[in-house]
């Protein structure tokens, strides 16, 4: 019998609508990452110190914050599908704007256009996955929102980094461009790293005509037919009935269907795991070395050019540690990911902290041992948090207000995001990075104990199961 409902799963279908709502998860680490290459390019022109360029990288992380606060409602309003439609209007509104912004306000706008759209790819991408997987496999599938993430991270390196090639070569033969070509590709290179996304927005844009919307949604909204019709090509129509009924009798028991039902026991518990972990991870200090690893490899006296081919060793790990994830997360489940991985974190922060510490005046240890810890570093996040957090949050919330609850949970992510990129390279200069990084460090010891008390194992529960599991809690 479970042969037969293994090959009534048409997995090549709910495939290829995890990878087309994945590239919103791309866009993403897109928007996110390119910062990197451009942060010396912008502060340099427009003449910023530490807190404005520090406003610059935290622009679009503070309309991010925006973007999810409204993500799950609209969606829950209006379906999954054109709350994603809007994403990637905004992530090309962006591109296009950042590449022809007059100046540091409109650069600034045209980032919180993209941060609104990275904080709504980051509720609904994962949310549409979680809800037209199959339970066995819904933890990879999810998984790979976050494997686009780390691929958008790594395209976004290597775009900076041939670019600013180019933009070198350039000036070293004299090659005289026409005028916008010559500003936008050498004199300000910045604008064609930041220009570069409309072409993967676009294609985003154009995907999206070719799914449907999600099933459990529709069911919400007592669209049953075409429920039953997308679950049946899903997973055969004898499944497919059998969970349609599953879906209807759990929405049933959901009376209210507002922002109250999270503050009620069960759900409460649920929502206070999910915003802890988001805060957390963020002061972990991920994303600090993903947005500002060149300035951290500048520190050890390498050129711009060589931070940024530094830059992409670290998106180049990140995709492959979030493959290896992927291949685990359904294998040995959710917590032993957290455990193994962070604790490499844990280790990693506190010998970089060292390393700097020792070449505090002179560079005793080469650059390269530090590439070598970052790498190690990003291996642990890579296979624990930055996976299992987004899978998580896509199943710990009942149907009928699981847009608003990972808004909740969300807002509280893109907070600690926004913050430490904000104060990153205040903290650099105030605590120095020795001090950063021991901080980042002590942000681990919490995390693991969460994880330890108050997170159940979800590998291989359906959604409908684990939702069941926190109204008995």
């Amino acid at each position: 019998m479970k042969k037969n409902h293994t090959n009534s799963e048409n997995m090549g279908y709910v495939l290829f609508l995890s990878i087309v709502a994945a590239l919103g998860g791309f866009l993403f680490g897109y928007d996110t990452a390119v910062i990197s290459g451009t942060i010396k390019g912008v502060s340099t022109q427009f003449n910023m110190n530490d807190i404005q360029s520090g406003w610059f990288v935290g622009s679009a992380l503070l309309g991010s914050i925006g973007g999810v606060l409204v993500a799950g409602r609209l969606s829950d309003l209006f379906g999954r599908r054109p709350v994603l439609f809007a994403s990637a209007v905004l992530f090309s509104a962006s591109a296009i704007g950042c590449m022809l912004s007059p100046n540091e306000q409109w650069l600034v706008f045209y980032r919180i256009i993209g941060g609104i759209g990275i904080g709504v790819a980051s509720v609904i991408s994962p949310l549409y996955i979680s809800e037209i997987s199959v339970p066995r496999y819904r933890g990879r599938l999810v998984s790979l929102y976050q494997l686009a993430i780390t691929v958008g991270f790594l395209g976004a390196y290597m775009v900076n980094y041939a670019l600013k090639i180019q933009a070198e070569n350039w000036q070293v033969s004299a090659n005289i461009q026409s005028g916008w070509i010559n500003l936008v590709f050498e004199e300000e290179v910045w604008r064609s790293m930041l220009g570069a996304e409309a072409i993967p927005a676009l294609l985003f844009f154009i995907t999206l005509f070719f799914i449907p919307e999600s099933p459990r949604w529709l069911i919400v909204k007592h669209k049953n037919t075409q429920s039953l019709r997308i679950l049946s090509r899903i997973q055969g129509e004898e499944t497919a009935i059998a969970q349609l009924k599953e879906i209807k009798r759990m929405v049933q028991l959901e009376v209210q269907s507002n922002w109250r039902l999270l503050f009620q026991h069960g759900y409460r518990t649920a929502m206070i795991i999910g915003i802890s972990l988001a805060i957390l991870g963020q002061f972990m200090g991920v994303n600090a070395v993903l947005y500002y690893g060149p300035s951290i490899f500048e520190q050890t006296g390498l050129s711009e050019g060589d931070s940024l081919f530094y830059q992409v060793f670290v998106g180049l790990i990140n995709v492959i540690s979030t493959v290896i994830a992927i291949w685990l997360i359904d294998k040995i489940g959710r917590k032993k990911l957290i455990y193994y991985g962070v604790s490499v974190m844990l280790v990693s922060l506190i010998l970089i902290a060292l390393y700097f510490q020792i070449n505090k005046t002179s560079m005793v240890i080469p650059p390269v041992t530090l590439l070598v810890l970052i790498l190690a570093y990003i291996f642990g996040c890579a296979i624990s948090i930055c996976v299992v957090i987004w899978v998580l949050l896509s199943e710990m919330y009942p149907t009928k207000v699981r847009g608003a609850a990972m808004s909740f949970a969300g807002f509280s992510l893109w907070v600690g995001t926004y913050l430490i990129g904000q104060l990153t390279p205040w903290l650099m200069t105030s605590l120095s990075a020795t001090g950063l990084f021991l901080l980042f460090a002590l942000m681990c010891l919490p995390y693991l104990w969460i994880t330890w008390k108050l997170v159940p194992e979800t590998t291989g529960k359906s959604l409908e199961e684990i939702e069941q599991m926190w109204m008995t809690h």
